[in-house]
C-alpha cells in the first residue's frame, strides 16, 4: 500500500543555462537519487544531498527550494530514462522476439541501478498536486510509444485494439519489473527470460502480429 502524502507546493527556483550550472544540477539530482535510495524518504535531507553532491547548501537552494522540488526532479529523470528505452526500440527487420528482449532488458536496466530508489519513489516519496500535469504528460507519451510499438508489429489491427494491447503490455511489464525491484531480484536472469516469454506468447495471440 502506498504511503505517499501530499507535499506543499514548491517550484524549482531557476533553470540551469550554462554548462557548469547544468553539471551542478545533474550532480545534485544524482546525489539526491543516491541518498533517497540508500536512506529512504525519512532520511532524505537537502543538507545530506548537498554533502554527497559536493556543493554548498546555498548552491542547492539556487535550483531546488526544498526537498520536495528535488524529489520531483529525481522522478522526472526516472521518467526520461523509461521513455528513452521505449524511444530506442529497434524497428525494421529485427524480429519481434529481439525487440521484446530489447524492451525487457532496457526496463530492467533502468530499474536495476538503484532498486531501493524506485521503491522509495513508488511507495514513500510525496507526490505534489502540481506534479499531476507532468505525470499526465509522461503517461501520454509512455502509452503512445507502447502503442506505436504495437502498431509497428500489428499493422492489420484496428488502432483501438492496438491501444488496448499496448496498455495491457505496459501494465504487465511495469508490474513485473517493479515487483522484481521490490524483491531485490533485478539481476535474476530467469526473471527477465520469463517476462520475455510471457510478452512474446501474449503478442503472438494477437491477430496480425509479425514475428
Amino acid at each position: 500500500m502506498s504511503t505517499r502524502v501530499q507535499a506543499r507546493p514548491a517550484v524549482r527556483r531557476r533553470a540551469p543555462r550554462q554548462a557548469r550550472s547544468r553539471a551542478t544540477v545533474e550532480a545534485i539530482v544524482t546525489a539526491g537519487a543516491h541518498v533517497l535510495g540508500r536512506l529512504g524518504w525519512q532520511g532524505f535531507t537537502t543538507n545530506h544531498v548537498a554533502e554527497v553532491a559536493g556543493v554548498s547548501i546555498g548552491s542547492l537552494y539556487q535550483y531546488f527550494p526544498d526537498k520536495f522540488s528535488l524529489i520531483e526532479a529525481i522522478r522526472q529523470k526516472h521518467f526520461d530514462e523509461v521513455l528513452d528505452v521505449l524511444r530506442a526500440l529497434t524497428s525494421g527487420r529485427v524480429s519481434l522476439k529481439k525487440r521484446i528482449e530489447q524492451l525487457v532488458d532496457g526496463m530492467f536496466a533502468v530499474h536495476a541501478s538503484q532498486p531501493a530508489l524506485h521503491r522509495a519513489l513508488l511507495e514513500d516519496a510525496p507526490l505534489r498536486a502540481e506534479s499531476q500535469s507532468a505525470d499526465a504528460a509522461f503517461l501520454a507519451e509512455y502509452l503512445g510509444l507502447y502503442t506505436s510499438f504495437i502498431a509497428s508489429v500489428n499493422k492489420g489491427e484496428k488502432p483501438g485494439r492496438n491501444e488496448i494491447i499496448a496498455r495491457t503490455l505496459a501494465a504487465a511489464i511495469e508490474g513485473a519489473v517493479h515487483d522484481a525491484a521490490r524483491q531485490g531480484e533485478m539481476e535474476a536472469l530467469a526473471r527477465k527470460q520469463e517476462l520475455v516469454h510471457l510478452v512474446y506468447a501474449y503478442l503472438r495471440t494477437c491477430s496480425s502480429i509479425q514475428t
